[in-house]
């Protein structure tokens, strides 16, 4: 509920401009109201001119389009604040003062040369995920999937038992209770015995539960701890949020996934029956992108810099032996002129000849996006995906099946999660590669905020999320055209929610 005032707060100044205006044309400018109209409509045309010829996801722009041409001044009040990628410069100049990081030890030649002989097309994919993000891939040593949080929470414990340099976490949620509390005990042992431990969680994303003293509170620990962006008042990067989930220890071991630092994540409570989500454990050298993630934000926002030495461990993890397939981790940015997952998705739906699987809490794509799983499925490609049954935000779930019926009428099979919520962020295509991460099928995540996502090719943990894929789909209702109604108002209201997707 806090984080919808705060969506509503930023709309009040604008709407009250708009209204103080119209007060200022009726009391002292009536005389010159048809002038100024004008004035106005023609800057309004210039203003939406400009939009349309920007290159930006169309949904977006229709949005903006349709408010700025209905409301003229606080239409572009609110693009100029809040729709414009200039309001992320503060964001940007931070993460350039703090670059640059030591340049990554690995040589990714030698596995591009194998990716090269193996599939062509597959190599020319992590390399444009590499151009974009400047993250290398890395021969995957170990990687352990993880179908619930119930599963990953204790070996996330065994490993931080293990820790001797450092402990990093960084989280868009994180509440007291039992995960965070036994968490909070072994954190304040291991600073305690002089290991570097460092916290970095959202402001906005634990508004509501995690106050400045919680985090006061780890410090007098001796556990670093800094907020993301905080809230102290309304500004233009609001809605650029830090939705990573990142715990790295000592450069050798990484978990991520879904899954944050509450206690429904690993089923302790029940807030929307079973919480089903994923996540994952790797070793070795894959780490070290992990590390140079978090060692970019800690350094752009704590006000100190991570040791470079922290920077080399994970290389030093090295093991000699065949790889099991490779990963590339990589953090997406609202920075960045390209969209790294939203472009992803669209390139692995293009690439699928049998099958593309999908977990996903919110289904709220663009149009290119959109039309890429329309695509897939239409040319005979088994596309699948996995929604909650019972919904986190119910407007948000409506929104999500207002995009129902034009993927299955094209053939995407959409299945509902009996039990629960389903808070993954997952897809495999062919059963040869895919992602895990914190990515949803929305425009926040795919557009606006920090995400995280491992791609995984030719790994043995692409099999575990196929067989975790198939039994969660066995206690799933599959939607069809025949139950998802069809009436005039359902189509009204189903188009309604669709413009406005984007600012959920």
């Amino acid at each position: 509920m806090n984080k919808i005032l705060h969506r509503i707060a930023t709309i009040l100044p604008a709407v009250l401009l708009q209204a103080l205006w119209l007060y200022i044309l009726m009391r002292w400018l009536a005389p010159w109201a048809a002038a100024i109209n004008v004035v106005l409509s023609v800057l309004a045309f210039l203003f939406v001119l400009y939009l349309i010829t920007k290159r930006d996801e169309g949904t977006y722009k229709i949005l903006w389009l349709l408010v700025i041409l209905a409301f003229p001044l606080p239409g572009a009040a609110l693009y100029l604040f809040f729709g414009n990628k200039r309001t992320t410069r503060p964001l940007r100049k931070k993460m350039e003062a703090a670059r640059p990081l030591p340049a990554p030890q690995a040589d990714p030649a030698p596995l591009y040369a194998a990716l090269d002989r193996e599939d062509r097309r597959v190599a020319q994919t992590f390399r444009w995920v590499q151009d974009i993000t400047g993250f290398m891939p890395a021969p995957n040593r170990s990687a352990k999937y993880f179908p619930l949080g119930d599963d990953m929470f204790p070996v996330m414990l065994e490993e931080m038992e293990k820790a001797e340099r450092f402990i990093f976490l960084e989280y868009f949620i994180v509440e007291n209770g039992r995960m965070w509390d036994s968490m909070v005990e072994i954190l304040a042992r291991k600073a305690a015995q002089g290991v570097d431990v460092r916290m970095l969680y959202d402001d906005l994303g634990s508004i509501s539960t995690y106050t400045k003293e919680n985090a006061q509170a780890l410090r007098d620990k001796g556990i670093q701890c800094v907020a993301f962006n905080p809230l102290l008042f309304i500004k233009g990067t609001l809605n650029n949020r830090d939705h990573r989930k990142m715990l790295i220890i000592d450069g050798k071991v990484a978990f991520s996934g879904g899954i944050n630092l509450a206690d429904e994540y690993i089923n302790h409570i029940e807030k929307h029956g079973h919480w089903k989500d994923t996540g994952f454990r790797l070793e070795g050298p894959a780490v070290e992108n992990y590390t140079r993630m978090f060692a970019e934000f800690w350094n752009a926002f704590a006000g100190s810099r991570i040791p470079d030495a922290f920077l080399a461990s994970s290389a030093a993890a090295e093991k000699e032996g065949d790889a099991d397939g490779c990963v590339l981790s990589f953090y997406d940015s609202p920075l960045r002129p390209v969209a790294a997952s939203n472009e992803l998705y669209i390139d692995l739906l293009s690439q699928a000849k049998n099958y593309a699987w999908f977990f996903t809490p919110y289904l709220m794509p663009g149009d290119a996006l959109l039309d890429a799983f329309v695509r897939a499925a239409r040319r005979g490609v088994d596309v699948r995906i996995i929604m909650p049954g019972v919904p986190d935000k119910k407007l948000i779930y409506r929104m999500s099946r207002s995009f129902y019926r034009v993927l299955l009428e094209a053939g995407v099979k959409i299945y509902e999660y009996g039990p629960g919520f389903v808070h993954a962020k997952s897809c495999l295509v062919d059963g040869r590669i895919g992602t895990v991460g914190t990515v949803n099928l929305d425009y926040r995540s795919l557009f606006l905020h920090f995400e995280n996502n491992s791609l995984f090719y030719r790994a043995s943990l692409l099999h575990d999320l196929k067989m975790d894929f198939e039994a969660t789909q066995a206690k799933c209702t599959e939607r069809t055209l025949d139950n998802i109604g069809k009436s005039f108002v359902k189509w009204l209201v189903d188009g309604v929610l669709r413009i406005f997707a984007p600012l959920c």
